[in-house]
């Protein structure tokens, strides 16, 4: 979920609840608070631990908690603060910039994962951290730490994860972190998606989801390729993610505000393409019915 700011920039907690209920209503089973998407690397650990509180009070559907860094100690306080805050998970993301060896990254995970009771989700995005977790990696952990349940997948490579599940002990699951590859990445069995462009078609790929576990492919294919322009919106060059999320929901009319620096304010043009993005998709479902 993205992290909604008001008009000086602050924290806006009730946007923050109310985008939370529209994803919920909108085929999300559960939110992720202060990930990428919501800009985590700009929230003060006061803000993100207030994030966490008020949503946790606030919402029926799991809170997963982006409450990691790239320095371990920092990590584990954060960690015991989202616990004590009330969430469901963690999501821990791969230190970034440090670059660390594979034996960095188990220490650093194990450390995170013994720090709480609850189930750790490793988040695995190379192109922003600039380490990839390799599978033996994930695999060791996933074997050896009890709670670390899961892996968000945005490292791109789908047969590297087709051979990741096939070793993974009973229970491991996969999500998809790119919303490009939700549909390759289930083919190789992973069981939904950490998703950016749920937030205005999130019925949709929910959709596209139970109809390949259903056992319809071709549906599931089908509807995978409806949505490719309005997933292709999330993010480039000009605007990465979450600069384009943010102008879709101001053109939802759903709280947003701007990004904050380095990335925001956003160029007019992104927020005019997000209207005409968002009109093509409404047409598009006019015409399903």
């Amino acid at each position: 979920m993205v992290t909604p700011f008001d008009e000086s920039g602050g924290l806006d907690l009730d946007g923050a609840a109310g985008l939370a209920k529209h994803l919920a209503d909108n085929g999300t089973e559960a939110v992720v608070l202060a990930g990428t998407t919501g800009e985590a690397p700009v929230l003060t650990d006061t803000e993100r631990v207030d994030l966490f509180r008020a949503l946790a009070e606030t919402l029926t559907i799991p809170i997963i908690a982006g409450s990691t860094t790239n320095d371990t100690a920092h990590s584990v306080a954060m960690t015991k603060a989202a616990e004590a805050a009330g969430v469901a998970g963690i999501l821990a993301v791969t230190p970034y910039y440090n670059r660390p060896s594979q034996l960095g990254l188990t220490r650093h995970f194990t450390a995170v994962a013994q720090a709480t009771s609850l189930p750790v989700i490793l988040y695995d995005i190379p192109i922003r951290t600039g380490r990839k977790i390799a599978s033996e990696t994930i695999l060791r952990l996933a074997r050896e730490v009890p709670n670390i349940v899961g892996v968000k997948d945005a490292a791109g490579d789908v047969s590297g994860t087709a051979r990741l599940l096939a070793q993974a002990p009973e229970g491991f699951e996969c999500y998809s972190g790119e919303d490009a590859l939700n549909l390759p990445l289930l083919s190789v069995g992973a069981v939904g998606a950490i998703s950016v462009a749920s937030h205005w078609v999130g019925r949709e790929i929910a959709e596209m989801i139970a109809t390949f576990l259903a056992g319809d492919v071709e549906g599931a294919r089908q509807l995978n390729a409806e949505l490719l322009d309005a997933v292709a919106f999330q993010s480039s060059d000009e605007a990465p993610n979450p600069m384009p999320a943010k102008a879709m929901l101001r053109a939802m009319g759903l709280p947003a505000g701007e990004c904050r620096l380095p990335h925001g304010p956003a160029p007019a043009w992104l927020d005019e393409r997000a209207g005409a993005v968002l009109a093509d998709l409404e047409e598009w479902r006019a015409a399903r019915g």
